[in-house]
């Protein structure tokens, strides 16, 4: 399947593929400062690579949360990125326009977790023709998301990955299960691990998401360990100062040594 996402290269190295960028699309320079980035290290490192952000932000708890420059701003900056830097691209949707309109300018459009039952969404994803990324449901479980796969494969389209990103525990909370990992690989298509949005620590007082991105190395590593195709996550030049989802992602600096071991840990991992 991976074959079928235009300019993804090093697919033959063996490794995991990595879907990694900003949150959302803040501005031309800090896309194409991540994008640099990111591209250098995984050529160095031989890892599939695919650009990622969110075009627009509209699952936001509070109403004054950012949530997006425009929307066909944000697309041109995300196509640009694929153009300059010649590597695939993905961005979120949130209803049937969105697909229409991001299906012009992404590679793969993805499914929020929060999406991942919306029929009518599900099915225009499929119709564009592009690879889809389903996130599963913080509430559902891994074996329900075959029930979403076949929403987008009856549109004609079988090219879909599953994305796990934890699941609720209790209200503020989330916990990875990695028997989900194995279950939904059984339904037959590539499952990702998202290792930053799993830490995140939702319905906090504030209004905005906490997180614990100290234990992005742990997440990953057992991700690896139990035989994810691939990984989502999200960095940033400084976290802090991030216009979405900062408390839970990886310092941009800290991306190379970290996909240095998880590269080695695959490495073993390819031997049994």
């Amino acid at each position: 399947m991976l074959n079928a996402i235009p300019n993804l290269k090093n697919i033959d190295s063996d490794n995991f593929f990595l879907i990694a960028g900003p949150c959302v699309v803040e501005s031309e320079e800090n896309c194409f400062e991540i994008a640099e980035r990111l591209v250098a290290i995984t050529n160095e490192l031989k890892i599939p690579y695919i650009f990622k952000a969110s075009f627009k932000k509209a699952n936001r708890s509070k109403l004054d949360s950012f949530t997006g420059i425009g929307d066909e701003n944000a697309l041109k900056i995300i196509e640009k990125v694929k153009n300059t830097f010649k590597v695939p691209v993905v961005t979120d949707i949130h209803t049937e326009e969105d697909a229409r309109l991001a299906a012009n300018y992404v590679d793969i459009l993805q499914i929020p977790a929060f999406l991942s039952r919306q029929t009518d969404l599900l099915v225009a994803a499929g119709k564009t023709g592009k690879v889809v990324n389903i996130k599963k449901g913080q509430f559902l479980a891994p074996d329900s998301m075959r029930f979403a796969v076949d929403k987008v494969v009856q549109t004609g389209n079988s090219q879909v990955m599953l994305t796990e990103r934890g699941t609720m525990f209790g209200y503020q909370d989330l916990i990875v299960d990695y028997r989900g990992i194995i279950e939904m690989k059984q339904i037959g298509f590539p499952v990702i691990l998202d290792i930053t949005h799993s830490l995140q620590q939702p319905n906090q007082n504030s209004g905005v998401s906490g997180g614990k991105p100290e234990l992005i190395e742990t997440i990953a590593r057992a991700g690896i360990a139990v035989g994810a195709d691939g990984l989502f996550m999200e960095t940033h030049p400084n976290p802090a100062k991030a216009k979405s989802d900062g408390a839970n992602m990886l310092p941009l600096a800290q991306v190379e040594r970290l996909l240095q071991r998880l590269v080695k840990i695959r490495q073993v991992v390819n031997t049994f």
